[in-house]
């Protein structure tokens, strides 16, 4: 990167920190701080959606994958498609209504409504913990990002702790600020920086760099130009992992919450799927193949960042990387709010404690960093990407998915055996991930603990109630 390049970075990092400073000065309510006051348009939320969905790991993630396995990474990203259309259609206007009614704030306030507050507080403390994992994903996803490309000439210090570091601060800072409508409004400005930044500049400037078509077809497997370079249990367990996560994403409930109507929440999705396939996901893998045809010996998830900064002209440089950048922060800042939310209002705030609002926010923005600096220490625990990212998604959506669809679709459900599905099923998945059993057919360890919350689920409920045995 060339003095240029890092001028264009750092007025991207000042402009990102300006609108969180500008949001703490207009925020005045936790509605401000965690759902925008309810009056976001369907554009804004839609772009942040994708944003947050897609993100720094799941882009660093498909250039690894279009780096292994082509065009056939683009299955990731459909899930997206498929779970955000989904969410339109089945929740959106479900949740809304309620929204409207009742005033909510987070995904357990839907759950407390239907089962309780033992069983919300079940609910945040698997999601705090789940987009715990989440923020440290992205943190790791912009240290390698900056490690390959920023800091990759660096002698005084390792390249990947000193991006960790620094990524870490500039997200927690405006974050911390400016909450979820510096979230939202940053996540929009990002959004279109990436989307430019690799249409307009990554992808030409890196098909010139590697020969053109003729380039790649020549290094190339000849499979990393085929949709069907990918066994169909890996494509059934991004399915089963990442499409469930729809109905149970706390950042998707916030913007659902800070949507204006029904109508405008339900338009979002529809965006964001769109966005994110065909859009982002060809985007992504194609960038990962090009980057295996200049560097075919390096690791997956650090290709495409080292391709950017060798193939991109002075100033370019500067914008792609920049885009990526924002990419990573759209999804970690949207994490970090998600988490802070859980632990301030669904844990602190069910304690009986009353809080001036001036007190509340200063409680949210001290938990929002805390959580921060938490993910930071995680983020160095890990090496991939999006190893870290399947890991959480599994937690979460094991623990959370049966219990949230009864609540939706199943009157005779009970908040016992909502209680018990969730811990049943996530601890099932946490134990088969870390005592890393081979499990029957390759299949994900979510998918067992999906059905075991499911089983414990539907037999609980079905159980006579003792009151009326007794009656």
């Amino acid at each position: 990167m060339t003095w240029l390049d890092y001028v264009i970075f750092a007025l991207y990092f000042a402009g990102v920190l300006a609108i969180g400073l500008h949001f703490f000065r207009r925020n005045e309510s936790r509605e401000d701080y965690y759902v925008g006051g309810r009056r976001i348009s369907a554009g804004h939320v839609g772009m942040s959606i994708v944003a947050t969905d897609v993100g720094g790991g799941f882009s660093i993630g498909l250039g690894g994958l279009g780096f292994a396995i082509g065009l056939a990474g683009s299955w990731l990203l459909f899930t997206g498609l498929v779970g955000a259309w989904l969410c339109a259609v089945v929740m959106v206007p479900r949740i809304k209504a309620l929204d409207v009614t009742h005033g909510l704030l987070t995904y357990p306030d839907f759950l407390r409504l239907r089962y309780g507050k033992p069983v919300a507080a079940v609910a945040a403390l698997i999601s705090g913990i789940g987009y715990l994992g989440f923020t440290s994903a992205q943190i790791l996803a912009g240290a390698k990002l900056a490690a390959g490309s920023v800091f990759a000439d660096i002698t005084w210090a390792d390249p990947l702790k000193l991006s960790l570091y620094l990524m870490a601060a500039v997200i927690l800072i405006y974050t911390v600020l400016g909450g979820i409508k510096a979230v939202i409004y940053t996540d929009t400005m990002q959004w279109i920086i990436l989307l430019a930044g690799l249409a307009l500049f990554g992808l030409p400037f890196a098909y010139v760099r590697v020969g053109g078509w003729a380039g790649m077809t020549e290094t190339l497997p000849d499979g990393h130009f085929r949709l069907t370079n990918v066994s169909p249990v890996q494509i059934v367990n991004w399915f089963v992992t990442i499409i469930p996560i729809w109905f149970v994403a706390m950042t998707l409930y916030q913007r659902i919450y800070a949507c204006r109507s029904v109508k405008d929440a339900k338009r979002a999705f529809f965006i964001a799927g769109l966005l994110e396939y065909p859009v982002m996901a060809f985007l992504g893998v194609a960038l990962g193949m090009m980057a295996r045809v200049v560097f075919p010996t390096a690791e997956p998830e650090m290709a495409m960042p080292m391709l950017l900064r060798d193939a991109l002209p002075m100033g370019i440089t500067g914008i792609v990387i920049a885009a990526y950048f924002s990419a990573i922060m759209s999804t970690a800042d949207s994490c970090l709010i998600a988490s802070s939310a859980n632990w301030v209002n669904d844990v602190v705030g069910q304690l009986g404690v009353c809080l001036s609002t001036r007190a509340f926010m200063r409680l949210s923005q001290i938990v929002t960093l805390v959580v921060g600096i938490l993910a930071l220490l995680l983020a160095g625990a890990f090496d991939t990407v999006l190893g870290l990212i399947l890991n959480a998604y599994a937690f979460m959506v094991s623990g959370l998915l049966v219990p949230t669809l009864g609540a939706y679709f199943w009157k005779r459900s009970r908040p016992q055996a909502a209680l018990i599905s969730m811990l049943g099923g996530g601890g099932l998945t946490l134990y088969l991930t870390f005592k890393e059993t081979s499990l029957p057919g390759g299949l994900d360890p979510s998918l067992f603990g999906i059905a075991l919350s499911f089983v414990l689920f539907v037999g609980i409920s079905l159980l006579p109630d003792r009151r009326t045995a007794h009656a």
